[in-house]
């Protein structure tokens, strides 16, 4: 690592005020900061917290909570697959298979959302920002595996520049840049991004799916009063869909995998536990409220099944806990989380038509998170307040 560092010393005069690639400083500052601490502080005068961990190491710390449920989403597009086609394949195989459909998809986001981040760093002078380092890993966790790259690089550009840049950047904007993607494709492209034939990646040139052979996910099967069925007709039980071996989008699947990437996030303190388990908490108490009422199959579907379906897992551990769009005060946090789980499920079960509601929800309660922490800040005033008079 010194002679690294050594190298990289040796060339940053170039990118400095007055070099001959002075220009390209931001793209070489972040370079710089992604393989070594920085050297500036935050600030020379006031008051700050300080920490060892900068924000590039805890968007790092993300991705790494990520590889697990991103991991088993490229094993199940393969096992998916040779599930339709009606072949039998080893693990190392089914992986693979997985792993080379969904790398173009990674590339794509990345290197699309990255040349955005890199257009605006050079325009306006100033370093990358980190922010997308998690973003570009979400975005392909959360679609279709058949979905066409060139729409994931329209809603890439979109989000970043309409979600994120216009409002100053990482750190300033309203709504979760990585569902804001998603939410582009669902109603640009509706067709990519829901139905039973784009969550399991289409058979190769010589092969076709076996006859009967279905790829509708469980939400869209609960939604349509059907019985819980593999794409070839077993029944699937709910350990079958916590462990994941479900139709779905690539990462949202495994719920198992999902808690483990929750678990690192914890520990490690970048995520709030409040929020997750206030989700989950809201989500499995709207579900004994619609299990009490019983109106339709979907609603006497077990509560708990909402909390290892569709995106709730993924939404409530990654995307529910982005700091930036969530509430911010400690009371706060359970209202937020809660009020997310609450309306996902109620979306999921009221409107049929779309029967995965975490996206919409947690773009909803990004609105909301600001009011969410003025009423829980207004409070406490009023009650310091109360308490001064009745002292005096």
């Amino acid at each position: 690592m010194k002679a690294l560092r050594s190298q990289i010393d040796k060339i940053k005069p170039n990118f400095e005020k007055g070099g001959k690639f002075e220009k390209w400083m931001p793209v070489f500052e972040s370079f710089e900061t992604f393989l070594f601490m920085p050297t500036h502080t935050t600030a020379t005068k006031g008051a700050h917290v300080r920490d060892y961990n900068d924000l590039k190491r805890t968007m790092i710390t993300v991705v790494m909570a990520l590889v697990p449920a991103l991991l088993f989403g490229m094993y199940n597009v393969g096992f998916q697959h040779f599930l339709a086609v009606g072949q039998e394949a080893a693990f190392v195989q089914t992986f693979f298979y997985g792993f080379f459909r969904v790398l173009p998809l990674i590339i794509v986001s990345y290197a699309v959302g990255l040349g955005t981040e890199f257009v605006f760093g050079m325009k306006k002078g100033h370093s990358l920002h980190e922010g997308f380092l998690v973003t570009g890993m979400l975005i392909p966790m959360i679609v279709p595996i058949d979905v066409p790259l060139w729409q994931v690089a329209v809603a890439t550009v979109f989000s970043v520049v309409f979600a994120k840049e216009v409002f100053g950047g990482t750190g300033m904007n309203i709504f979760n840049v990585a569902l804001v993607t998603r939410a582009f494709l669902f109603f640009a492209y509706p067709s990519k991004m829901s139905g039973d034939t784009i969550w399991v990646r289409a058979a190769e040139k010589g092969a076709a799916f076996t006859d009967g052979f279905s790829g509708a996910t469980p939400l869209a099967q609960a939604a349509a009063y059907e019985p819980f069925t593999n794409g070839v007709g077993d029944a699937v039980s709910a350990w079958h869909m916590f462990l994941g071996l479900i139709p779905g989008s690539i990462g949202e699947t495994s719920t198992l995998a999902i808690l483990l990437g929750a678990f690192i996030l914890v520990v490690t303190g970048v995520a709030s536990w409040k929020i997750m388990v206030s989700v989950f908490g809201g989500g499995l108490a709207m579900g004994l409220l619609l299990n009490a009422i019983g109106a339709n199959p979907f609603m006497d579907m077990p509560a708990y099944y909402h909390l290892i379906l569709g995106g709730f897992a993924l939404g409530a551990v990654f995307m529910a806990t982005d700091p930036v769009t969530a509430s911010r005060t400690e009371k706060g946090k359970w209202i937020y989380g809660a009020l997310i789980g609450i309306l996902a499920v109620l979306i999921r079960v009221v409107n049929p038509a779309y029967p995965e509601g975490m996206m919409l929800a947690i773009l909803i309660m990004n609105m909301f998170a600001p009011l969410v922490d003025y009423m829980v800040v207004q409070g406490n005033i009023k009650k310091r307040m109360k308490r001064a008079e009745q002292s005096a």
